[in-house]
């Protein structure tokens, strides 16, 4: 076993004397020194939990390492040790302080974004009634505010949050200090357990076997055979084999036969079993890449950019890379960009690398995730793949770590903590000085020049395996059709011909359409007003399964069957497009053939991705119907025909990045067809034929859109010729809310034209309404910062924010800082 890395050993526990560095669980950027009661110290190691007293609360810690120098004279105890074990090792310290510098986001919070939800201690505030408030209560002399509270609170003690959830209406802060100075309430800080604990069965062993030869004996002993045969076997398992013997566990546990014991276990996240396979044949261009990786691995740090065309076998790449790196001893990391999309690539790894494989994901339950995540704690894996927080899993030893469809927004968290997985993934390579591979058949735009400006090494894969043809592309203009009505408006009689032509010939058609529902567009045929979502600046959607009409932003409904809220009328038109429709027309058009829908709608139970999948693979389905998520680098040998419904959708976006991603969901989607043994066609449906995203799409020509973008960006100063943060404010009170902005902007203007300092270079943009001027009843406004060097920018957002602290600090006003971003509407 070859390890070319720093031992993560502890030595902390060497070294330790009686205080810690402790990053909280808090909004606060600093870490703090405390003292460790002289009983604990054999247990403080970095990665564990503590509990902390921080100013009048208790909460949870983090173990950074030893203290500061100097030592403050006076610090706090803490107050227990959470953790058996580290929760993270001492290599991670650096890739966390790294994430809280560049995305300026307080260190605990980092850490508590990268942990398994729902682990960590925190206190809550408590009411209970007193004997003064019963007395109040009879006598009837409060307003009604307090009426409602104190009848609530004669129930038992309440949480501040549940108060405010059964009243539903906000308690002001002063109505709860004027009761506890009333002494009507009084107000605790009780601790909270987080809700996530090890999984623990409980597992029978032999003892002895001499039971006495009665008339239960045969019973008796199939149990005794049963555990001995297993060794420890789970009681859960023992009663689903021998159903109805339970009855005797109890003697033989009495009689000192059997011992019942509690064990802690891993839940399993895994479906079915898979097989194992054979690695196939590899082409030469993938011997290619995978000898010129394979040089840096153990070596040195490298990021390689794989350009490799839909279907040229990608994924085989980054296996074969997988078995190089894991003979060596070290742990492999592969990123996918969605869920939908894991459950495909980790059926692929487990049958060729077995059970050295685990997963991290949001479709996990809070449990299975702790378990997979203590399973890399332990190594008892080497192969880790998941979705974009999977980049905090608590690998050691990293050899590799792959970015599959790395052009794909969804690395992006747009909340909380605002970082790019894909971008981390470099970060991490390059701590760990190991090799990352970012994997696409349409690389972001900023990759590529990452390749040209020497930071990246590009290898490529420029023909598909087993030399089948990229799929012919023909495009269609919807302009000609425009006046048509009904179904031939979006399925042209050229597609509808395709269609039929393709299920003649036993072949399976995919049908894209980037926009889920029925309707997006439901208007009141008596005055003319969309209905729209009452919460949001944005239209509503109807979904016919569900008969009702829908926000897709802050998921706000109302039935079908509600009249027009301008005048009354009950006569809605349902204009637009959505998935569903698009299901309605195509089961009418050809109802010999077995159609199915993938979209948000029809994918949220769990197992109902794969199901699909499954579904497709055994030739269950004739036509899939689905949204971007299946454009996403699934395999499906045989789909021949792609119909693109709309090609422009993304296009309208007011986002500098629109062209980019039209390119890459349309080349995509695109790449779907063909990948078996019959050649591929693609109908493309467009309203701008002549757009050089459309053109490129339909070409299969990268270089030639990169060539085209790339003057656009750099004509107006736009990544990668620059960098962004953005400045995001949002409130409830648009008034107020759009005072801050403007004021935030004054202070912004007045950084740059300080000549005590380098702001000079920083290009404020705004402030303005964000595109969508109101999500969820908050009122949106953003402010763009630009410049071409980045650290200029994080010291200006800074100082702005540290010497404005008290100025900016609005009750309901929200201030969220996004380096580096994606979504901007």
């Amino acid at each position: 076993m070859i390890h070319k890395k720093t031992s993560d050993k502890n030595s902390f526990q060497e070294t330790i004397s009686n205080s810690i560095d402790v990053a909280v669980a808090l909004p606060v950027f600093k870490t703090y020194t405390y003292q460790i009661p002289h009983s604990l110290i054999p247990l403080a190691v970095i990665g564990k939990r503590v509990l902390v007293p921080f100013g009048r609360r208790t909460i949870t810690g983090y173990i950074m390492g030893p203290p500061k120098l100097p030592v403050p004279k006076k610090i706090k105890l803490i107050l227990d040790i959470l953790d058996k074990k580290p929760l993270f090792p001492p290599s991670m310290i650096p890739f966390f302080k790294w994430i809280s510098d560049y995305y300026l986001y307080p260190i605990g919070e980092v850490i508590r974004t990268a942990l398994p939800g729902g682990l960590n201690i925190f206190d809550m505030p408590t009411l209970t009634l007193t004997e003064p408030g019963r007395r109040a209560l009879r006598l009837k002399s409060e307003t009604p505010m307090v009426s409602m509270i104190l009848r609530h609170l004669l129930k038992g003690p309440c949480s501040l949050k549940n108060l405010h959830r059964h009243l539903k209406k906000e308690v002001p802060r002063a109505v709860i200090h004027n009761l506890e100075d009333s002494g009507w309430i009084l107000k605790k800080r009780a601790l909270k357990q987080g809700r996530t604990k090890p999984g623990v069965q409980n597992f029978v062993s032999l003892i002895r076997s001499d039971i006495p030869d009665d008339r239960f004996y045969d019973s008796r002993k199939q149990i005794l055979n049963l555990i001995e045969s297993h060794g420890d076997i789970s009681l859960k398992e023992l009663k689903s084999t021998l159903p109805g013997h339970t009855g005797y566990l109890k003697f033989l546990k009495d009689g000192g036969y059997i011992a019942i014991t509690p064990k802690q276990v891993y839940r399993d996240p895994f479906g079915e079993p898979v097989s194992q396979d054979q690695p196939p044949e590899l082409t030469q261009a993938q011997q290619h890449v995978i000898t010129t990786v394979r040089r840096s691995i153990g070596k040195k740090y490298t990021t390689y950019l794989l350009a490799g065309v839909t279907g040229s076998g990608k994924t085989e790449v980054y296996m074969h890379l997988a078995a190089e790196v894991i003979k060596t001893g070290m742990s492999v990391l592969v990123l996918v960009p969605e869920i939908a999309l894991i459950s495909q690539t980790e059926r692929r790894f487990r049958s060729r690398f077995g059970e050295c494989v685990a997963v991290l994901h949001s479709g996990l339950s809070a449990g299975e995730r702790y378990d997979q995540w203590l399973k890399i704690m332990d190594r008892k894996v080497s192969i880790v793949i998941g979705a974009r927080s999977a980049i905090f899993s608590p690998l050691t030893h990293i050899g590799l770590i792959v970015v599959d469809e790395e052009h794909d927004a969804s690395y992006k968290q747009d909340g909380g903590l605002r970082y790019n997985a894909k971008d981390l993934a470099v970060v991490r390579a390059k701590l760990n000085d190991c090799v990352a591979i970012l994997g696409s058949a349409t690389p972001s735009l900023q990759s590529t020049y990452n390749v040209y400006s020497g930071k990246f090494r590009q290898v490529s894969l420029t023909r598909r395996i087993r030399r089948m043809p990229m799929p012919k592309v023909d495009i269609v203009d919807l302009r000609e059709s425009r006046d048509n009505r009904g179904v031939t408006k979006f399925i042209t009689l050229r597609l509808q011909t395709a269609v039929r032509e393709t299920l003649q010939r036993g072949d399976q058609i995919l049908l894209f359409l980037n926009r889920r529902g029925f309707a997006s567009f439901p208007i009141c045929a008596a005055c003319g007003e969309s209905i729209r979502c009452k919460n949001c600046d944005i239209t509503l959607t109807y979904h016919k399964r569900i008969n009702a009409y829908k926000c897709h932003y802050c998921g706000f409904t109302i039935p079908a069957t509600s009249p027009c809220p301008s005048c009354g009328s009950s006569r809605i038109k349902h204009i637009g497009l959505g998935t569903e429709k698009l299901e309605d027309w195509i089961t009418s058009l050809f109802p010999e053939a077995r159609v199915a829908r993938m979209d948000a709608d029809t994918t949220r139970r769990k197992g109902s991705i794969l199901k699909i999948l499954k579904d497709l693979k055994n030739h269950a389905i004739d036509i899939l119907i689905g949204t971007q998520m299946v454009a996403k680098g699934h395999d499906f040998p045989g789909i021949t025909l792609v119909g693109i419904v709309c090609a422009d959708l993304s296009l309208s976006f007011p986002d500098f990045r629109a062209g980019e991603r039209t390119f890459q969901l349309l080349a995509q989607v695109s790449g779907r067809a063909g990948r078996g043994t019959v050649p591929g066609r693609v109908i493309m449906q467009t309203y701008n034929p002549d757009h050089f995203s459309i053109l490129a799409a339909m070409n299969h020509d990268y270089k030639t859109f990169y060539n085209n973008e790339i003057k656009f960006r750099k004509t107006l100063n736009y990544p990668p010729f620059s960098r962004i943060i953005q400045l995001k404010i949002s409130g409830k009170d648009k008034e107020k809310s759009g005072n801050l902005a403007r004021d935030l902007g004054d202070l912004c203007l007045k950084l740059t034209t300080d000549l005590k300092n380098e702001f000079q270079m920083v290009e404020v943009l705004g402030p303005v309404e964000s595109p969508i001027t109101r999500i969820a009843k908050y009122h949106r406004w953003q402010i763009l910062l630009k410049t071409r060097n980045i650290r200029i920018l994080q010291k200006f957002v800074r100082q702005l924010l540290s010497d404005n602290k008290n100025a900016l600090n609005r009750p309901g006003i929200k201030l969220a800082v996004d380096v580096d971003p994606v979504f901007m509407l």
